[in-house]
């Protein structure tokens, strides 16, 4: 992308322009609200109605079908917010206007009701639409074209967000799990207020920097190039854009199970115990910041690497590292197969932390090597009268991708088949203990009682083996060897319940010698539960289940699969790489270290020039 650029010479800090830590702060905040909020969205989602401090109920299952919608819906935002931003206010007035919305948003989101819930999640979705996009382009208006500090700009840029995702990742998810869900989701809303503030402060610097391209600040032989349609060139460099989109998305298709298959994994499979007087057992939001935190260490090494590789003359290209860091990162899966073989070496068993360790750095050091390149990447090729919106199909592609990480998690999880219980709570006693658990007084104080957890409406599960005798369902508990089907009856519905497991237990050959396992869980119906009046009444007990071997099973196949796949697609972009750089026209074929009296390009300044 050729450029006439305006004289203007911005002050430094650490050899890059101060604009660019401004940015880099706001930015910080803003995903410290998003990744706070993310990182127990679908722990929320999923968390029982009827707890103590209560989520929506919805299965696992239904819990990532919601998270990929919304995590697609946050990006694909970014298409009219970058359109709004070349069209109508530029991105400097577009980022502040999505900060507000995201600032409405996330305090919404504070509110114990279900209405403000969803309606949090639509004002953050248009917020992010109009900040996500637009403050990445501002970021490459710093930079003269050519210039070899973009990419690693970028990449300071690039550990901006993640310091925020890995602060949020432990403080909102420690808080949450103290005080309660939507305390947490309050503690993502103030780090947005202090990214808008940051910003709002922080104009002074980023002066001719994102400015509207119909604006009165803009000269007018920038208006002209705007407006003159695009030449051969410019056309081909979209087009390696568009198709460089389509690794965004099989990249964020695998990366993004982070928030949603492996959120749940590590919640449910993974031993979280540290045994501390003050915290017991790790919060399963909290691993979330193991992938900020590793690109907080990693994040300057990797940028400096791929800086002497490329002065090394070996091949560095955009397309290269991209290719490069989607195999890194799906490799990264080989361990969650490993933690997955180790959880189901036993019954009910459970994975070492060490894996999930593991694969989240493999994951960031991939993520490294493509998301922030990928962002450089939009800048360095994308004409300037679509700088805007070329960034935001950019984040589109991630938005799809998102879905697809959704999808995918989805149907890692099996549907649990379903019952009811059919006796009174005096027949159910037997099989559980009394424990000691929170609930609130007629006080609204939550207080500790020790008793029974049927008795204040709790949940509780039973530990079972499930296998066919003479073409009979057996289910008996594993402690005592109690039978158990005289507890609950399964539902009657399309699925056809009973039929399906038999199908499955039958095809596993699982007899008394060789069962499968299930956990029971039994849960008073969400309605019922709040009537006050028939608290431990016992009745209204719904119960769920899903075979431990065949979730298994179903979540190893998930990781293989992400691996394979993964791999395979980085190997054969490295095999079309020629022909996809043809494309770019070398646009990156002269980037070298800027003197210091050469001028910076500004977002809405490109192009008279073609090569």
């Amino acid at each position: 992308m050729q450029s006439s650029v305006k004289e203007i010479h911005r002050k430094e800090l650490f050899g890059h322009p101060v604009g660019l830590f401004i940015l880099f702060f706001t930015e910080m905040w803003e995903r410290f609200s998003y990744y706070g909020m993310r990182g127990i969205l679908v722990l929320y989602i999923a968390t029982s109605a009827t707890a103590i401090d209560p989520g929506l109920g919805w299965s696992n299952k239904d819990a990532i079908w919601l998270y990929g919608w919304y995590t697609m819906l946050v990006y694909v935002a970014s298409i009219p917010g970058g359109w709004i931003a070349d069209k109508f206010l530029g991105q400097k007035k577009t980022v502040m206007l999505g900060g507000l919305l995201l600032c409405a948003g996330h305090v919404t989101l504070a509110i114990p009701q279900d209405w403000a819930f969803f309606t949090g999640l639509i004002l953050i979705i248009l917020g992010v639409g109009g900040l996500k996009p637009n403050i990445s382009t501002m970021v490459g208006g710093l930079y003269q074209e050519g210039d070899i500090r973009r990419d690693s700009g970028f990449t300071i840029f690039y550990i901006g967000i993640n310091i925020g995702a890995f602060l949020a990742s432990i403080s909102v998810g420690l808080v949450a799990y103290y005080y309660g869900w939507h305390y947490g989701f309050g503690l993502a809303g103030v780090g947005m207020l202090l990214g808008q503030a940051v910003f709002i402060w922080g104009q002074k610097f980023l002066k001719g920097v994102g400015e509207f391209s119909g604006g009165k600040n803009v000269s007018e032989e920038e208006r002209i190039a705007a407006k003159r349609p695009l030449n051969k060139i410019e056309k081909d460099r979209v087009l390696v854009l568009l198709l460089s989109f389509l690794i965004v998305i099989v990249f964020w298709g695998a990366f993004e199970q982070a928030g949603g298959l492996m959120n749940l994994y590590t919640d449910a499979k993974v031993d979280r115990t540290i045994g501390l007087s003050w915290l017991q057992e790790i919060p399963a939001a909290v691993f979330q910041s193991l992938n900020a935190g590793y690109i907080i260490i990693f994040g300057t090494l990797v940028g400096g690497f791929w800086i002497w590789w490329k002065k090394s003359g070996k091949e560095s290209s955009s397309l290269f590292k991209m290719a490069i860091g989607t195999i890194i990162m799906g490799l990264g899966y080989i361990f969650m197969m490993f933690a997955s073989k180790e959880a189901s070496s036993e019954v009910f068993g459970k994975a070492a932390m060490i894996w999930i360790f593991l694969a989240y750095l493999f994951h960031t050091i991939g993520e490294l090597c493509t998301s922030p390149v990928s962002l450089s990447f939009i800048t360095k090729l994308a004409p300037i009268k679509y700088a805007s919106i070329m960034m935001g199909v950019y984040f589109a592609a991630t938005g799809f991708g998102n879905k697809l990480a959704g999808s995918i998690g989805e149907s890692s999880q099996l549907h649990p088949y379903q019952g009811e219980m059919i006796v009174s709570k005096e027949a159910v006693l037997p099989y559980m203990s009394k424990d000691s658990m929170e609930i609130k007084n007629p006080d609204k104080k939550i207080v500790k009682i020790y008793d029974y957890p049927i008795n204040e409406d709790k949940n509780f599960g039973i530990k079972t083996q499930v296998y066919l005798d003479n073409d009979a369902v057996v289910f008996q508990e594993i402690k005592s060897g109690k039978p158990l089907n005289d507890l609950f009856k399964l539902t009657d519905n399309k699925d056809n319940n009973l039929a399906k497991l038999k199908e499955t237990l039958q095809e596993n050959n699982a007899t008394s010698s060789s069962p499968y396992h299930a956990k029971l869980v039994f849960e008073k119906n969400r309605d019922a539960a709040q009537k006050i009046e028939n608290k431990g009444d016992g009745e209204n007990y719904e119960v769920s289940f899903v075979l431990e071997e065949e979730q298994s099973e179903q979540e190893y196949s998930t990781f293989l699969w992400l691996t394979v796949f993964t791999v395979s697609f980085g190997l054969l972009l490295i095999l079309f790489l020629k022909k996809l750089k043809k494309l770019t026209h070398g646009a990156e074929d002269h980037e070298h270290d800027m003197k210091d009296n050469e001028p910076y390009e500004l977002a809405g300044t490109d192009i008279n020039k073609t090569n």
